[in-house]
């Protein structure tokens, strides 16, 4: 397998999952109610969790490694906490997610455990 290849296959498939995690399957209610305070249906720390695990999830098939997986649920977690509190936008939110994912395939290629399948 090409590992340039490859690493530009596995930070692009797990760019799109961001986005799909995070627009795509993360609903109104969701994106409102995972920020302390704002928890109606929920307790907010569920809505947080629970978002942060489908993006976990999404790593974790990807990359085929459960423990990055654990790491992006946690990551995530922290991440969008902060978004919340306003220590920062959108924009800088989205960038942080982006250089997570790109760590994830830098620690793919070091351990060598990029899929097979993407080059």
């Amino acid at each position: 397998m090409d590992l340039l290849l490859g690493a530009t296959n596995l930070f692009a498939l797990l760019a799109m999952g961001h986005f799909l995690g995070d627009f795509g399957l993360q609903g109104d209610r969701m994106a409102s109610e995972k920020c302390p305070g704002r928890g109606v249906t929920l307790a907010w720390g569920w809505w947080l969790v629970s978002h942060a695990a489908i993006h976990g999830l999404i790593v974790a098939l990807l990359t085929g490694f459960p423990l990055l997986g654990v790491a992006e649920w946690g990551v995530h977690s922290l991440i969008d906490l902060g978004k919340c509190r306003g220590g920062y936008n959108l924009a800088v939110d989205q960038t942080l997610h982006l250089l997570c994912k790109l760590l994830w395939v830098l620690i793919a290629l070091r351990l060598e455990r990029l899929p097979a399948w993407l080059a």
